[in-house]
């Protein structure tokens, strides 16, 4: 490293820069000390090219030059709230590495439940053709896929770039019985039929302040906002799903944490029975259930 009168300052150790950067990252994204700390661990052993393990049991090791820039150039863009699985090219989803990039939306983990209940409606062995609409990075697909090896799974996805991520996290994951097809909602599937179709749509108001803030400015607007109460895609999707799903056929969504009776509403008009409201870790509706009567879904 160099300082400004042009002479090499000393390697800091470990210790120092975290606690000197926490506090930063702090101030800046203007969340708790843990957090940023958090970050910046993550930040460090990306650069160091160790793990998390290794980095909190030496924190009297030096940081040299070349690691050191490389932390910069990730905790500058950090300051500036690019996200930390964009940064580092990867997020943990259902204890699965997906490469994430800015052409899909990130990961989260209350995601996870949305897989929880199509697992719980897909035969461990035997045929089940499963649809994941608006598929992005395919966490939800590819996990379904290598948890149900015996089903049919199809992704689509608007994005032929979210698409390219989908192939390669198949691929990353072994994944071979893994169809995708690029087109909005439907569009992509023809006349194909389900026995489950599951999506995670985009259900933020356009309008919504928080999309111009921190980290939601780097995702894709199109996976995060539809429409002026954020039901576009959600309102599509339940009321185009009866012509795709087979009778007795599951239809889940995941949903805004305000929008469980607007959804219910959606899916009793269509034609839906048995209508569950999952609630989330932090007990919020998070995700529908429902399944399509036998004299509504195609033969």
């Amino acid at each position: 490293m160099r300082r400004t009168d042009g002479a090499t300052a000393a390697p800091r150790s470990i210790a120092e820069r975290l606690r000197e950067d926490s506090a930063a990252l702090a101030e800046a994204l203007r969340v708790s000390r843990h957090e940023a700390q958090r970050d910046a661990q993550i930040l460090l052993s990306r650069a160091l090219g160790w793990d998390l393990a290794r980095l909190l049991t030496r924190p009297e090791s030096l940081l040299e030059t070349e690691a050191a820039q490389r932390y910069e150039s990730m905790l500058a863009r950090r300051m500036a709230h690019e996200p930390v699985a964009y940064l580092l090219g990867e997020r943990e989803f259902y204890s699965l590495s997906f490469e994430v990039s800015p052409a899909v939306l990130i990961p989260r983990p209350e995601t996870e439940l949305l897989v929880e209940l199509a697992l719980a409606c897909i035969p461990e062995s035997g045929p089940c053709s499963v649809l994941d609409l608006g598929s992005g990075s395919g966490c939800i697909a590819v996990t379904v896929a290598k948890l149900r090896p015996s089903a049919q799974v199809l992704a689509t996805d608007l994005s032929q770039a979210a698409l390219a991520v989908l192939g390669r996290n198949a691929s990353r994951h072994g994944v071979t019985h893994l169809e995708s097809a690029v087109g909005s909602w439907f569009d992509a599937v023809g006349q194909r039929c389900f026995d489950v179709i599951i999506s995670n749509p985009p259900y933020v108001a356009v309008a919504d302040p928080h999309l111009r803030q921190g980290d939601l400015r780097f995702e894709p607007r199109i996976a995060l906002a539809a429409g002026p109460q954020g039901l576009d895609a959600l309102r599509e999707i339940i009321a185009g799903a009866p012509g795709h799903l087979r009778p007795g056929g599951w239809l889940l969504v995941e949903h805004g944490h305000d929008q469980a009776d607007a959804i219910a509403a959606l899916m009793r008009t269509a034609g839906f029975e048995g209508l569950v409201s999952h609630r989330d870790l932090a007990g919020v509706p998070r995700v529908a259930q429902a399944r399509i009567s036998q004299s509504v879904g195609r033969k």
